[in-house]
């Protein structure tokens, strides 16, 4: 079992839930290339009487196919659905478009009340290094959000004005006290989610061979010349001589080629790539 709660996570979630009543909508942004690993369990009961949007994030490095898949099952859980790429400005005016959609709606009920208020506040949350700093930033078209490729830049909410029509609350990227499926906790090291020193990164990239051997031989065999692998002793020291991933002695070092390898799928290199689909047991 994988157990990682720093203190600040914890005091976000008594944040996320005291503001809670102050905002209308909730955005929770996932990773698209493992949907259900990087969606947080126990923020769920907090935030399932609000309207949610759900965005699919680094969508231009999941499959396809598993991304529309995932938007099927999202949608039939009454939440409306969008998948980004952070850097196309198309994505970014369509989840404008989506909110400004919500607003609308939430004005009128507002409306029937006798409430006369234009802007609405949302709820921006998601795991560690799902690219909400870089989606805020976007959103506002400056930069507000700190950027960083390790997980935990973002330390305080904060509310950020979007426009004149709504603003954000922004959160850390918040994890929970433990992964009870191990296979989780790999999951989320192989995206960036969390630390290094949480998961052994050699045990880590030994799983990513194995999901890809069972969901994308072809990339297996294509990038590194594998056709199994069964020994992964073996497989570490083929791609280790093939990348140069050698220390003194030709010796090759594991630890360079787990590095290689997350590299590779991190980038895209390994083509379109997701971790999970909907209908995984």
């Amino acid at each position: 079992m994988i157990q990682w709660y720093p203190g600040h996570m914890a005091k976000t979630m008594r944040e996320i839930e005291k503001n809670l009543k102050h905002v209308d909508l909730v955005i929770e942004l996932v990773d698209a290339r493992a949907p259900f690993s990087s969606q947080n369990p126990f923020l769920q009961p907090m935030i399932e009487n609000k309207q949610k949007v759900i965005l699919l994030m680094k969508a231009d490095l999941a499959d396809e196919t598993c991304t529309r898949e995932w938007i099927d099952y999202f949608e039939q859980l009454d939440n409306i659905v969008l998948p980004i790429h952070v850097n196309d400005k198309k994505h970014i005016d369509k989840i404008i478009a989506i909110i400004d959609t919500v607003r609308e709606s939430i004005m009128e009920k507002r409306l029937e009340k006798g409430i006369v208020r234009e802007t609405i506040r949302a709820l921006i949350i998601g795991v560690p290094n799902v690219g909400k700093s870089t989606l805020i930033n976007r959103l506002v078209n400056k930069k507000i959000a700190k950027i960083g490729d390790r997980p935990g830049i973002t330390k305080l909410p904060q509310w950020i004005k979007v426009n004149n029509r709504f603003e954000l609350l922004d959160t850390p990227g918040v994890l929970w006290p433990k992964f009870s499926d191990e296979t989780i906790g790999k999951k989320l090291a192989i995206i960036g989610t969390i630390k290094y020193e949480l998961v052994p990164e050699q045990d880590v990239v030994a799983y990513l061979l194995e999901e890809l051997y069972f969901r994308y031989p072809h990339v297996l065999k294509e990038r590194y010349q594998l056709d199994n692998v069964d020994d992964m002793w073996e497989v570490f020291e083929k791609i280790g001589k093939q990348r140069g991933a050698l220390e003194q002695g030709g010796h090759v070092n594991f630890d360079k080629v787990a590095e290689i390898v997350l590299q590779d799928f991190r980038s895209g290199r390994l083509q379109q790539i997701s971790l999970e689909r909907p209908n995984d047991e």
